[in-house]
């Protein structure tokens, strides 16, 4: 084993640990004792990605292509490393060369995909047409269309329900679902669980515990595709869309009479033998369907449940209590922050005096994207020390510093998720600009079930209407702040029982009526 890889595990450790000057000191160790290997440049890196050293990382993928400008690793991680920090005309122009040289490459398709959610500039008929190409492609590289397997309508035992996710873990999605899958009624559905995921935790346990669980890491789209008929699924669920470690490929193979998207992706699969997918009127109002190949079920609960992790802190004071000005914050993906999103948030502390604004997300650990964020800010006429940028900090410090925020704002168009559930179980109230696509709706389902729908905005100016109306009746702030907990607890987005069986109601209904048309949905 080369030297540099003691160094990069030590590295690996370190960032684990949130020590990440000591990521960036051996990374740079790394490249001073091995100037002339790519791995080691693109190995580096890559560290340096994952903890938001941007700048540094950048530097190792640029010497990377001085190395070997044919070896397109490097030009990966390079448009993975502009969707990070916003610039997404860069990323979309990186990854068409990349699907220009790699047309059959899957994680490149994958990650353009993905890529255009967060990209304000790419039109819904866009967005649409490329992923219809990528369900061709998946198909054609399944061999064809494949038929529906048989089924039978209203099938005497437990409907056989499999999910399938690279995400049961402490993600997004696994805290999303653990609590479903183990709501499932045992009368009425047998549960698979089909692991993509290198990662295990405490929400992995959950998971097994719940369920039949299969690691299904190492195998091929088609031997998954046959353990998948093995097990004599009904239903198939996939949790991951175009998202990293997806296995969506493998319902190309038709492994399942019946296959539904649900929970960890926000737009159309594109396959043609996804039979549906499951939302809500919040994220899909009336002409929605024209942008998904998958028939839309309107779940009437909404489309997620929320449970807060156990280690939630208790609500803390009104932060302007303690700081005498309104605080607004995001704890957002920065990919999410374009420059539409920071002129909006500009003028909000435009329109509060005094204001201040707190983002966090680990790119901030780099020194030139806050250099630039807070230049944006200057440029639109707010001082750099009203914006206060953080770096990463540990999932249960995190909930704690929503007790400096008294206003969360909400990114366009890609809304938070969980951030915003987070957000306000914390007690914060979450100012969001639903859109046209299912990814800006996010935070207006959430704020629909806990009953404040009147945070969501029209349009820009409503957006900083609301914020200021918000800011300037402070005695409502501390109502709410002392109320929401109680509030969302009651609400349905918290109700896990009447949500899975609803869920439970969606498939077998689902299932019946394919059944029942003779196996066209």
């Amino acid at each position: 084993m080369p030297l540099w890889h003691t160094l990069l595990q030590s590295a690996q450790a370190h960032g684990q640990a949130g020590r990440f000057s000591e990521v960036g000191a051996l990374c740079r160790e790394i490249i001073q004792t091995h100037p002339n290997s790519l791995d080691a440049h693109l190995d580096a890196g890559t560290q340096l990605l994952s903890c938001g050293l941007l700048t540094d990382a950048e530097s190792c993928f640029r010497a990377a292509q001085t190395i070997a400008g044919n070896d397109l690793r490097a030009l990966v991680n390079l448009a993975n490393l502009a969707q990070q920090k916003g610039s997404h005309g860069e990323a979309r122009h990186l990854y068409a060369r990349l699907l220009n040289a790699l047309p059959d490459h899957p994680i490149i398709r994958r990650n353009a995909l993905t890529s255009l959610e967060y990209d304000g500039e790419v039109p819904d008929q866009e967005r649409l047409a490329a992923a219809k190409e990528w369900g061709a492609w998946a198909e054609h590289r399944a061999g064809g269309p494949h038929p529906r397997p048989s089924l039978l309508a209203a099938p005497e035992r437990p409907l056989r329900i499999g999910y399938v996710s690279a995400d049961f873990c402490q993600h997004t999605v696994g805290l999303f679902v653990k609590d479903v899958l183990s709501a499932h009624d045992p009368l009425k559905v047998h549960v698979f669980a089909y692991s993509a995921g290198a990662v295990s935790d405490w929400v992995t346990d959950a998971v097994k515990a719940a369920t039949t669980f299969r690691d299904v890491r190492t195998f091929d789209d088609a031997a998954l595709a046959q353990v998948i008929r093995g097990d004599g699924i009904d239903v198939l669920i996939d949790l991951s869309g175009h998202t990293a470690g997806s296995r969506l490929s493998v319902f190309a193979h038709r492994p399942a009479p019946v296959q539904v998207s649900w929970l960890g992706y926000f737009a159309t699969t594109g396959l043609a033998c996804m039979d549906a997918v499951l939302l809500d009127h919040w994220h899909a109002p009336a002409g929605t369907d024209a942008f998904f190949t998958e028939r839309i079920i309107r779940m009437p609960q909404g489309r997620l449940y929320y449970k807060p992790v156990p280690f939630a802190a208790p609500v803390a004071p009104p932060p302007h209590q303690r700081a005498g000005t309104i605080t607004f914050g995001s704890f957002n993906n920065t990919a999410k922050l374009n420059d539409a999103v920071l002129s909006v948030w500009a003028a909000v502390l435009r329109a509060v005096p005094a204001s201040r604004l707190v983002l966090k997300w680990r790119t901030f650990n780099d020194g030139a994207l806050k250099a630039q964020v807070l230049r944006t800010f200057e440029e639109h006429g707010v001082a750099a020390g009203r914006v206060d940028l953080r770096g990463p900090s540990f999932h249960v410090d995190v909930l704690k510093e929503y007790g400096d925020i008294d206003i969360a704002l909400d990114p366009f168009p890609f809304t938070g998720g969980l951030t915003s559930c987070e957000a306000l179980w914390m007690g914060v109230p979450v100012v969001t600009w639903p859109q046209s696509r299912v990814v800006s709706r996010q935070a207006l389902a959430f704020l629909s079930q806990i009953g404040l729908p009147e945070l969501a905005a029209r349009d820009a100016e409503d957006y900083v209407r609301i914020a200021t109306g918000l800011a300037n009746d402070r005695s409502r702030l501390a109502t709410w702040r002392s109320t929401q907990r109680q509030r969302m607890a009651a609400s349905p987005l918290c109700d896990v029982r009447a949500f899975t069986r609803g869920l439970e109601t969606c498939l077998g209904d689902l299932f019946t009526h394919i059944a029942h048309t003779d196996g066209r949905p």
